[in-house]
Order: structure tokens, then sequence, then C-alpha cells
């Protein structure tokens, strides 16, 4: 005789694994390639909050969403002589400034400055959404996946995988939203500014083998004065000739606050 359930008993289990089921913390970058946006910056340079607000309506505008671009703001820390310590500055952040700009011919690095794709884009102002509509047309010459296990005082445990058709490296970030800070020297003395798409820690950037689907558990520190429910992580491959291959953001899921 074939078993039998009712439909109240399979409605039971249902509602008992569907719990499980949504503590999963996880995102799959699209068919597409996303457009990674990263804006140099600082707060000790009186031309940059303009460039901070920008950031900060990419997406508020509703002309952008996270499957069309990735922002990314890096705080640099050349100007930290000048009068106020930026606080967000790391020098690994003005290490790959640089390394973008050799990689586009140049020796010289400013703020703002913004690249698209790892190509310096001057005209930011007017410029994104061409770069952007340009980079979306393009297939995925890369698969991202996020995965965040878990979220402890001090750390975010998480598992990538990445998939390339070319060598590259799979880089990933912790992004904080909504970063507000009163500035008390320097040329930007008196303004409190409000930050978006702040990258707080930069992970060891991960080696990748063409074509083979790899994954990696990572844990990376959060900084003690983050506010959890304005995280994310942001993930992307960049190809050992410097090209932006895709790129992924996930922020934490309401489960793991």
């Amino acid at each position: 005789m074939k078993p039998r359930f009712s439909t109240a008993l399979l409605a039971a289990i249902s509602m008992a694994t569907a719990p499980v089921l949504a503590q999963e913390c996880s995102k799959t970058s699209p068919a597409h390639t996303v457009a990674l946006f990263e804006l140099y910056t600082s707060e000790g340079c009186d031309s940059c909050p303009a460039a901070d607000k920008f950031v900060s309506t990419l997406y508020k505008s509703g002309k952008f969403s996270p499957d069309q671009v990735l922002a990314l703001a890096l705080h640099v820390d050349y100007w930290d002589y000048i009068g106020w310590k930026d606080v967000y500055a790391k020098a690994q952040f003005s290490q790959r400034q640089r390394a973008l700009a050799e990689l586009a011919g140049s020796r010289n690095v400013y703020t703002p400055e913004v690249f698209i794709g790892a190509k310096e884009l001057r005209n930011w102002r007017d410029g994104v959404p061409d770069a952007v509509k340009r980079i979306n047309s393009q297939p995925a010459q890369a698969h991202i996946t996020i995965r965040i296990d878990k979220l402890s005082e001090h750390t975010l445990s998480l598992r990538l995988q990445g998939k390339s058709a070319q060598s590259g490296k799979l880089h990933f970030a912790l992004v904080e939203h909504s970063l507000l800070n009163k500035i008390t020297a320097g040329e930007n003395r008196g303004a409190t500014l409000l930050h978006d798409y702040v990258v707080r820690e930069w992970g060891e950037a991960i080696a990748l083998t063409p074509l083979n689907s790899d994954s990696f558990a990572r844990q990376i520190p959060l900084p003690g004065n983050a506010v959890r429910k304005n995280l994310a992580l942001a993930a992307f491959i960049q190809s050992d000739k410097g090209t932006i291959l895709q790129a992924l953001s996930l922020p934490l899921c309401a489960s793991l606050l």
C-alpha cells in the first residue's frame, strides 16, 4: 500500500523547513558584466565631498541597481599630512589607485578620481550612464558567488566561489554605508560629511585558475564601530591584464543581524 500524506502534514513539514532554508545568505552574479565603480577620495580634500554625494545617489536616484554597478569608495592616505587624518583611509587603497593609473599609462593620481571597469573616467558627472551601459551589454567572462556563513562579534565568515575564463584574481571587501563624520581641521573644517559604499576592510586577493570553479572559505574583520545593518560584502574578479571580468555585492541579510 502506498503511504498517504495529508495536506496538513505536508504544510507542517514545509513550515518547519522553510526557516532553515531562508537563513542562507548568498548571491550569485548575473549573466551580464556588472560595472565596477571605484571612487578614490579623501576627507582631507575639499573637492571630494561633491564626488562623495554623487556616489551616494547612484542607487538612490533609481538610475542604477546593484546588478548594474558595484560602487566602492576607497579613501586614500596621501592627503593625511595636510591637516586632517582620514579615519577611513588605508595605504593599500592608495597603492591600488597608483596601480590602476599605471595600467592606464599614467604616473599621476589625484582626488577625486573615478575608475569604471578599471579605466579612468574623468567626466564622471556625465559619463557614468554610458560607461555602465556599455559594460552591462557585455556577457560575463567570470562568475562569482558570495555566501555569508557566520557573523560573530569581531569577524565575518564567508565563502567565495569564482570561475573565470581568464587567469586573474578574486578580490573581496567589506563595505559600509551611511557613515557620518564631523571634520574639525583641514580643507573641509566645519563640515559634516556623509559617506556611502566606503571600503572598511580589504581581503587578500585570491588567485584563480582559468575555467576552474574554485571555492574559498575566508574571514574578514569587523571594525569595532561598524553599524552591522549598514554592512555589505563586495567581490570582483580582475584579470592579470587588468580587465574587470565581473563584480558582485551582497548586503548582510537580516537573519544574520
